[in-house]
């Protein structure tokens, strides 16, 4: 399974990682190699307890990105 993962600073420190796909799972670390070590994990537990619950597990949906143009005042 493949999942899209948003990292953002963090408003005091460090980081802090989400997964859209997946309602409600977030994650955060110093770094940003520890913050996608934390959020994979996370992921992962998210993932399993759908699973062991016999609930569906979320797929990714299509991405689309919006390109702006923005004229200076």
């Amino acid at each position: 399974m493949k999942y899209t993962v948003i990292v953002e600073k963090g408003r005091e420190s460090g980081y802090v990682a989400y997964a859209p796909a997946l309602k409600g799972c977030v994650s955060q670390g110093k770094t940003k190699k520890e913050t996608l070590k934390n959020i994979r994990e996370a992921m992962e537990a998210y993932v399993e307890a759908l699973m062991e619950d016999g609930l569906p597990v979320p797929t990714e949906v299509g991405k689309d990105t919006v390109e702006l143009e923005v004229a200076a005042r």
